[in-house]
């Protein structure tokens, strides 16, 4: 097969990206941050486009060039490389992000069906018994859909992922058809500072994470279509990575005029999910808790299907005793029982997490793109993600009650992204600290 794509290819290809991105966190986010920052919507978007559409973009690209996650990631440490790659999967994989999948999607789903069941079998409330039933449908679903990865642009591409989009456009044209009201003003905390909150709110998503391993999935996908050749798996890749862009941020921009808009008819709300479930249920009654419920189906299925099948091929390769199958079964039935802990408990535990790993994960993608110049200071690498990541995790603990002083006096520290500055400073030292140029 020729190794230039044709439109049509290349689209699909994008599809099945952002079908792996677009997941629950990226329903949930955008529209309770439009709902909240009401006329300053558009700054708090633009922060959130930042960390939620330009870093995952960016991270496929540098990674699809650096040759995979862990070659980039060896240009700080070897143990490093392993540790972190490690952390990255196990978030996006078995930990938080998989099982978040199913939660979130039977809480919008199913959930409201049960929540005024009385009695119990075996002990176990109908709500709790159901959330197992689906869970085991959920991930099995997802398992089969996942056995063979270098398909996904067949199975989500062609059919899923433009499923889910005409769904969302539904929705919105409905909202511009018969507005629920305009824009509100800007309610707390995006009244201050709109633009860092929407940065910030970004990180929830994890998409950075997850960017830096999706590359290897889509590489499977483009070599199935007969290009074999680095450099043309390279290009095809970072085409790729701009359609799904393009798809992700238009989407987002209307999720988040939908949110404004029940922020500006004074409807309060306190997730994303009450956003969209009051605005599906003024424009279409019952059958929009049908359509939202069958959206979030569809948008948690796909993401998935993804993270399942970038974990089972990261884990055959650096535990090979098991079969890329006999890793799927691993991660689905271990997901499928963290599922069953609740999304609040696992949103709960999210947070911390993300904020030790996500700043660094940024910052080894900025590494990335300005390798060119780095490259020729083997010091570069190693104290900016330690001075990074030092201050991340400092700040994590934080969030678990575990206050750090020191942390309060760094530049930024109010707005949550303290550890900015550490990063330039562990940058600059690694230049001067460079004694001869490295041609890694």
């Amino acid at each position: 097969m020729s190794n230039n794509f044709t439109f049509k290819q290349r689209l699909l290809l994008g599809l099945t990206l952002f079908s792996m991105f677009f997941g629950a966190g990226n329903l949930i986010f955008p529209p309770y941050l439009g709902s909240l920052a009401g006329v300053d919507m558009p700054w708090a978007m633009v922060g959130f486009a930042i960390t939620a559409v330009c870093f995952p973009i960016l991270g496929v690209m540098t990674v699809a060039r650096s040759g995979g996650l862990m070659m980039l990631a060896t240009r700080v440490h070897p143990q490093f490389a392993f540790i972190f790659t490690l952390l990255i999967y196990l978030s996006i994989g078995p930990c938080v992000a998989i099982p978040r999948t199913a939660s979130t999607s039977f809480e919008m789903a199913l959930a409201p069906l049960f929540s005024a069941g009385t009695g119990s079998f075996f002990g176990f409330s109908p709500l709790v018994c159901a959330q197992f039933v689906y869970s085991v449908f959920f991930f099995a679903l997802a398992g089969l859909m996942a056995l063979k990865p270098e398909k996904l642009t067949q199975r989500l591409g062609k059919f899923t992922s433009p499923t889910l989009i005409v769904m969302i456009a539904l929705l919105f044209v409905a909202c511009l058809i018969k507005p629920i009201a305009g824009y509100g003003l800007a309610l707390p905390p995006y009244d201050i500072n709109a633009f860092v909150r929407g940065f910030l709110e970004g990180y929830q998503t994890m998409d950075t994470l997850a960017a830096l391993n999706f590359g290897l999935i889509i590489a499977l996908n483009i070599q199935a279509l007969g290009v074999t050749n680095t450099e043309g798996v390279v290009k095809e890749t970072v085409k790729a990575g701009l359609i799904a862009g393009f798809f992700l941020i238009t989407i987002y921009l209307a999720l988040a005029h939908i949110g404004a808009t029940v922020g500006g008819a004074g409807l309060i709300t306190e997730n994303g999910a009450q956003t969209l479930t009051s605005v599906a249920e003024i424009q279409f009654g019952s059958w929009g808790i049908i359509l939202l419920g069958m959206i979030f189906f569809v948008a948690c299925l796909n993401t998935c299907v993804g993270l399942l099948s970038c974990c089972s091929d990261y884990f055959t390769k650096v535990f090979p005793s098991l079969s890329y199958r006999g890793w799927l079964l691993v991660f689905v039935l271990c997901s499928m029982v963290v599922s069953n802990a609740g999304l609040t408990l696992i949103l709960k535990l999210s947070i911390p997490v993300l904020m030790a790993i996500y700043p660094v994960a940024l910052m080894l993608i900025v590494l990335g793109l300005t390798h060119q110049f780095n490259r020729h200071y083997s010091k570069v690498y190693p104290l900016t993600i330690t001075f990074t990541a030092v201050v991340s995790i400092a700040g994590a603990l934080k969030d678990v009650g575990l206050e750090i002083p020191l942390l309060a006096h760094l530049p930024f520290y109010s707005i949550g992204l303290e550890w900015i500055t550490p990063a330039l400073i562990g940058w600059v030292i690694g230049i001067f600290y460079s004694r001869r140029p490295s041609d890694n």
